[in-house]
């Protein structure tokens, strides 16, 4: 580390790779039971492997959805308390236990498919995929929030963007190879090579880690950071602002459209539209929505930067999302054309929502903030695949579709109502790049120069806005009282 500095702009580069490799290998793992979704659910082989007829698992579809749910559940339960832990304690802290955490609950969901056969099976799965869910989005909060930190007022939405690419890549390698590796063999180890990537993003925490904190002590803002963690408090979610939670609305409906789909969406393709069982190329068109992202979301990071729009953009997509459904569900258009059309708007949701938080929160509420946003989130996308997997079971797919299609309309009703208040309250979302500094600008001046030469302001604007400021005149109002900052 002595050969680097984090004044220099290289160093927070350096920190978003080792960043970025946190989540490839748990993304990977994530979405390998949709991939192997024939082997879970099938009892009976009609497959010349003999491999791969010998570890069909016989789940049937509501337990096959409950790998899924459970998985979001947890992620609703724990990532509230991992978000105020991670902004009290630190990224470090954050880092070893989540990362640890998904290492484990991918490592006790191969053993569970080891257990074949017996009635402990699918229990260890499910608890191994409980931990892997505690892990995995409490680490995408840490991962978010020292994204947060090292690019906030530069390069935010590109990092946000960059670090869904590395992420989506790891999603992306599973549609390609999971199925062909299994074949080759067989479901067992090829679920321990889920683990074994989980173990490598363990070893990116490591280093993550040393960089984060090496890093913050070179710009001397180590005892402002502690400083920050003993203020917070849990009540202060009590003072976000209605922009923050519409934010959330909008990105859980949006999500609750997406990844439910994308659980299901192999079976999906392949029973509407007549692809043999075993056959890679519903795997391959699923996770074409991921394709989309991984090639876009850098891009559109760094345009977002520059040109602000994130409300107007959620809206758009949104808007655009609609028809997907529709097509999938009352028309036999190829599904490719529907996977394409969601990947493309999903990336542009991504890149332009979840940057939006740290605009709306303080720099010390971040992972809070993070934190509330993916519990709401995850109880969407819980509640979903039950009622999707139950709706299969009893009603056919058509439904599925036409439900996930509702989820779409409201994230649309969700995001003008956003755009409306974002108007109101400033534009904080949709100001550019030019736009947002000269404003804090403004802002700084006004606070550094209050009236009152007996208080004397030691932080940046940028520290508290726009938690509880909404205009230079509340800041000057806060800040004239030094009782008021207790």
């Amino acid at each position: 580390m002595a050969c680097m500095h984090a004044s220099k702009a290289y160093y927070r580069f350096v920190v978003l790779f080792f960043n970025c490799m946190l989540t490839f290998g748990t993304y990977f793992c994530f979405d390998m039971p949709s991939v192997l979704q024939d082997d879970f659910q099938k009892k009976n082989c009609t497959n010349n492997n003999s491999t791969a007829c010998k570890d069909n698992l016989g789940l049937s579809v509501p337990q096959y959805n409950l790998l899924y749910a459970i998985y979001a559940w947890t992620n609703a339960v724990v990532v509230i308390g991992a978000g105020f832990l991670i902004d009290k304690l630190g990224n470090r802290v954050g880092l070893f236990l989540f990362s640890g955490l998904c290492l484990l609950g991918s490592s006790l969901f191969a053993v569970g498919a080891m257990l074949k056969g017996t009635s402990a099976m699918f229990p260890v799965m499910l608890i191994g995929r409980l931990l892997f869910g505690s892990g995995n989005g409490s680490l995408t909060i840490v991962q978010n929030r020292i994204t947060a930190y090292w690019f906030r007022e530069k390069e935010l939405a590109f990092a946000f963007g960059v670090t869904l690419t590395f992420s989506r890549s790891g999603s992306v390698l599973n549609f390609f190879l999971t199925k062909t590796v299994e074949d080759r063999i067989g479901l067992s180890w090829t679920l321990w090579g889920g683990a074994f990537l989980c173990l490598l993003g363990f070893v990116a925490a490591i280093l993550t880690s040393v960089l984060d904190v090496v890093g913050v002590k070179q710009l001397g803002q180590e005892n402002r950071v502690k400083q920050e963690s003993k203020r917070l408090r849990f009540q202060d979610i009590l003072h976000f602002t209605l922009p923050y939670w519409l934010v959330t609305l909008t990105i859980m409906f949006f999500y609750n459209g997406v990844f439910p789909f994308i659980a299901d969406a192999s079976e999906f393709i392949k029973d509407k539209y007549g692809y043999d069982d075993g056959s890679p190329v519903p795997s391959y068109i699923a996770g074409s929505v991921y394709d989309v992202s991984l090639v876009l979301s850098p891009f559109l990071g760094l345009l977002i930067d520059i040109i602000g729009m994130r409300g107007f953009l959620a809206l758009f997509c949104s808007i655009l999302t609609i028809p997907v459904f529709g097509l999938l569900a009352f028309t036999t258009v190829h599904p490719l054309v529907s996977t394409l059309w969601l990947g493309f708007t999903y990336s542009f949701a991504a890149a332009s929502l979840w940057p939006s938080i740290p605009l709306v929160v303080s720099q010390a509420t971040v992972g809070t903030a993070m934190g509330i946003t993916t519990s709401v989130q995850m109880i969407g996308i819980g509640i979903c695949n039950l009622v999707i997997g139950e709706v299969v079971e009893h009603s056919g797919w058509k439904y599925a579709m036409i439900f996930l299609f509702f989820n779409t309309l409201c994230c649309a009703g969700t995001a003008v109502i956003l755009n409306i208040f974002d108007q109101r309250r400033g534009r904080v979302l949709n100001q550019s790049r030019r736009q947002r500094r000269q404003q804090m600008e403004s802002l700084e001046h006004s606070i550094q120069s209050p009236g009152d030469d007996s208080y004397e302001y030691q932080h940046t604007a940028s520290d508290y806005d726009p938690l509880i400021k909404g205009s230079v005149n509340a800041s000057r109002s806060l800040y004239s009282d030094p009782a008021k900052q207790e």
